[in-house]
């Protein structure tokens, strides 16, 4: 099963330092049941985009929370067994938690897939956005256009490999 787990860059540094991600429970997203109601689509690479999105609106969160953050959204792409990630069920369609899962423990960076992280030329959106957020939170329609305008920027794509190039 594909998971994403959102990070910023210093927390990708270091799980990178210790091989792995977290020894506690991991939030994370992923296809769920109810991601797969709310988007109604059967296109697997659909729904896992749609996922990878849920997960760099997270970090973008992470970034609101510490504005020390480098702004650009890190994504973990992780492959983990079936059964490793276990979505609460009674959260139903509640669009703040859909595709949430948890991981329990540890997680190597090894099992990771890839790195999805902002571009340099993202950093200013994506700054704006996580400045922006709290207002969006509470309804503020500029705010959320704001928000949205960090959403505009793909996330690349990087090997695990590429890692120490992400961080140097």
């Amino acid at each position: 099963m594909r998971v994403y787990v959102p990070l910023t860059l210093s927390g990708l540094a270091a799980a990178h330092r210790n091989g792995g991600l977290d020894s506690g429970s991991l939030g994370a997203y992923a296809v769920t049941p109810a991601l797969r109601e709310w988007y109604v689509s059967d296109d697997i690479e659909e729904l896992e985009y749609a996922a990878l999105n849920r997960a760099a609106q997270a970090s973008l969160r992470m970034l609101a929370g510490h504005p020390a953050e480098a702004r650009r959204r890190v994504v973990v792409a992780l492959d983990v067994p079936d059964g490793a990630a276990v979505a609460d069920p009674d959260v139903g369609l509640e669009q703040s938690s859909l595709g949430e899962v948890r991981l329990a423990g540890p997680v190597p960076l090894a099992k990771a897939a890839a790195v999805h992280v902002d571009a340099a030329e993202a950093e200013t959106d994506v700054a704006a956005a996580a400045a922006a957020l709290g207002a969006a939170d509470q309804g503020d329609d500029d705010a959320q256009f704001t928000v949205d305008g960090a959403e505009d920027h793909d996330l690349m794509w990087f090997g695990v490999q590429e890692i120490p190039h992400l961080l140097g």
